[in-house]
């Protein structure tokens, strides 16, 4: 199926983005970009592509769009289905950013049931009792809400500069973030200290390296 020379610039220029900046572009910064100045018109070209199939949003609050493999397709470069394996990740950069990145891991994210995931290097003994072990690589799909009693991954301000693997509780006004491992003590943050959470993704896999 054709698109209008429009719409096949807009999948263009989405996919140099991804590939300069490691991860995919907000509505504003296309809309910038390529000088739609009307939000209307690039909502209506941006549902017309996910429609037929080339584009697919995000999930978290901040609305990004990502290229299907039919929109690589549609552009003439080849897809490589891969999942970046992250490493540090310093507060207030995005999850994906180029930094962040030690290596992709050559697995098709679809395998885990979504669009867009990362892989984090478990550390520690802390979530064993959720079989999930010193070495393991969680699967995380990018997202910045999850319910009471996911197994997400968050970062916490003055905490530590790694994210790091919790079960999320919310009692009585307060984020709970729980281990699995009863040697462990949750942390706890009521009132104003709830803003130091910040939730990275949930997990929806576990990848266990061969020893």
């Amino acid at each position: 199926m054709s698109i209008t020379e429009r719409r096949k610039q807009i999948l263009e220029w989405v996919a140099g983005s991804q590939a300069r900046n490691g991860f995919p572009p907000a509505v504003r910064e296309i809309g910038k970009a390529l000088g739609l100045a009307s939000p209307g018109s690039l909502h209506k070209h941006l549902q017309a592509l996910e429609k037929e199939g080339y584009l697919e949003r995000s999930p978290g609050k901040k609305r990004t769009w990502n290229l299907t493999a039919k929109g690589w397709n549609m552009i003439g470069r080849p897809v490589s289905p891969s999942i970046p394996l992250l490493g540090q990740i310093a507060a207030g950069t995005p999850i994906l950013a180029e930094q962040n990145r030690e290596e992709e891991l050559p697995i098709d994210p679809a395998l885990f049931g979504a669009g867009e995931v990362f892989a984090l290097r478990v550390r520690g003994d802390s979530m064993v009792d959720a079989h999930i072990q010193d070495g393991d690589l969680a699967i995380i799909r990018p997202q910045e809400e999850a319910q009471d009693g996911q197994i997400v991954a968050v970062q916490v301000e003055d905490l530590e500069p790694e994210a790091t693997l919790k079960v999320l509780r919310r009692r009585n006004g307060a984020i709970e973030l729980h281990p699995a491992n009863s040697q462990y003590k949750p942390l706890i943050f009521r009132g104003a200290q709830r803003s130091r959470v910040r939730i990275l993704g949930r997990l929806v896999g576990v990848i266990r390296p061969k020893a």
